[in-house]
């Protein structure tokens, strides 16, 4: 489990035949968890100042191509506070930049996606946990973004058609298939 707020932006060195380097300072152990740009990975070698993943033909298919720069964060260990929201790092889908102003994000995303948003409700781009500013009914939400998380993260280098990954709070698909199951009966 993740919270969204992101440690670090590791550079991507390499992505071939479904390994993925990227360049950072975090130390993990073989084994552990990092979000990268929001999509949870399994470190299988960590030396020199880099990481590597083995990613997945299913987690390919359902993710935006890595770039030159992610977004990291280490999974959520005991004891530590959660300053974002719950993230599992299980990208819902791909959405797209509609515009960006330097503060405000609006973002296309698909409707398995905007289903689950409202406003004042969290939703995570690329790995980083936000809150939705306004949303409305042609498919589009948009985020506020602080100076902190403009420099601390990729998305204040984002453009128009750029993707985007983009993961719905756990808490409304629980909330929804509990209803549907109810009203099933």
């Amino acid at each position: 489990m993740f919270t969204g707020i992101v440690r670090e932006r590791g550079r991507v060195a390499s992505f071939d035949d479904g390994r993925l380097v990227v360049e950072s300072t975090l130390r993990p152990e073989i084994g552990d968890s990092i979000a990268v740009d929001g999509v949870c990975l399994t470190v299988v070698e960590a030396s020199g100042g880099t990481l590597a993943f083995d990613v997945v033909g299913e987690t390919s298919s359902r993710v935006k191509p890595f770039g030159a720069e992610a977004n990291l964060e280490p999974a959520l260990r005991a004891g530590e506070p959660i300053g974002g929201h719950y993230v599992q790092g299980h990208v819902d889908s791909v959405g797209r930049v509609r515009a960006f102003d330097g503060e405000r994000l609006t973002v296309e995303a698909p409707s398995e996606v905007m289903r689950y948003c409202v406003e004042k409700g969290s939703i995570a781009v690329d790995g980083v946990a936000l809150t939705i500013a306004a949303l409305d009914d042609e498919g589009t939400f948009e985020v506020a973004l602080v100076p902190h998380t403009l420099q601390a993260t990729t998305l204040g280098g984002k453009r128009a058609g750029d993707e985007l990954n983009l993961e719905v709070d756990v808490l409304a698909k629980y909330v929804e298939r509990l209803l549907g199951a109810r009203l099933s009966t």
